[in-house]
This record gives structure tokens, C-alpha cells and sequence, in this order.
């Protein structure tokens, strides 16, 4: 049974190993420094059908033509800004997998820290009020004399029922 498993996990291996990186042999450049330019300039940028993935792990045609019009922007000497410059240009800030801080995405970026800092208040609020709400109930709760005295004597008939 165990030897099942393993073969099955390793068919499985095999299987993702070509989905790890979706560059292909013939879009990979001769320089090796350029070619790893390529790479992490491939990491940083959105691919525009899968959305979740960036164009270096995306089997997508479009992902394949950003790959190569990257490829061609280096090979022609820019530099990595000039080359992201160029497709946030192209198709906007969405081309980049962390887009910029500027005004245009200023509240993507504190969105999630605004809402953490709101959701703190909120409970904040929430739990004063019903501390304070737990404080009224203390003083309502408030027993005369009268009220202790009968239930001290309920308390004690209720102990000579039991060791009868």
C-alpha cells in the first residue's frame, strides 16, 4: 500500500514539475545576468488572464508575450524601472503584482490598516459599554436585609432536607 502512495505521489511531482515556471527554452536570453533580470522583472508583474499569478508562472499566451516584450526591453539596454515604467504605462498600475504607493493607490494601501485599526476601536467600544453594562446589573442585583435574611433561612432548610 505504501509503495502505491509513493509511486502516486511521485507521478504527481512529475506532473506539477512543468507548471513551476512557465518560461519556455526558446524566450530565455543568452546573458545570463540579463536573462536573471528577466526572471525577477517576470515575478513583480501581474498576469492579466490568470490575475493571481505572476507572468513568470503562467502557461497564458498574453503572459508569454509580456515575458518576451520584457525580454526585448532589456536586451535594448533599460533599465528595470524604465522597463516597469513602460507596462504600468501600458496597462496601468493592475500590470504590477505590488503596485506603487501614489495617490491613485493610496487607498489599497491603507485600506488594511484602517479597517484593522476600526475593528480595534469597535471592540474596544463594545466591550466599555458592556463592562459598564455589567456594572448596572451589580446594582440592580442588590438584596435588602429582609430579602438575605429569608434567603439564608431557604438555604439552611434546604441543608436539613438533605442530611434527613
Amino acid at each position: 500500500m505504501t509503495r502505491i502512495v509513493a509511486s502516486l505521489i511521485a507521478v504527481m511531482c512529475l506532473l506539477a514539475a512543468p507548471l513551476a515556471h512557465a518560461v519556455q527554452p526558446d524566450e530565455i536570453m543568452k546573458d545570463p545576468a540579463q536573462e536573471g533580470r528577466a526572471r525577477n522583472l517576470s515575478k513583480e508583474l501581474r498576469c492579466m488572464v490568470c490575475q493571481n499569478q505572476s507572468i513568470d508562472d503562467s502557461d497564458a499566451p498574453l503572459a508569454r508575450d509580456l515575458r518576451l516584450l520584457v525580454r526585448e526591453r532589456i536586451a535594448t539596454g533599460e533599465s528595470d524601472k524604465q522597463v516597469l515604467d513602460f507596462l504600468v504605462a501600458r496597462y496601468g498600475e493592475f500590470v504590477l503584482l505590488k503596485p506603487r504607493l501614489n495617490l491613485h493607490t493610496l487607498l489599497l494601501w491603507l485600506l488594511t490598516p484602517l479597517v484593522l485599526i476600526g475593528g480595534g476601536f469597535a471592540l474596544w467600544w463594545h466591550n466599555r459599554r458592556r463592562g459598564r453594562a455589567a456594572g448596572d446589573d451589580e446594582a440592580v442585583m442588590t438584596l435588602t436585609a429582609e430579602e438575605e435574611a429569608r434567603i439564608e433561612k431557604l438555604i439552611a432548610a434546604q441543608s436539613e432536607t438533605k442530611s434527613t
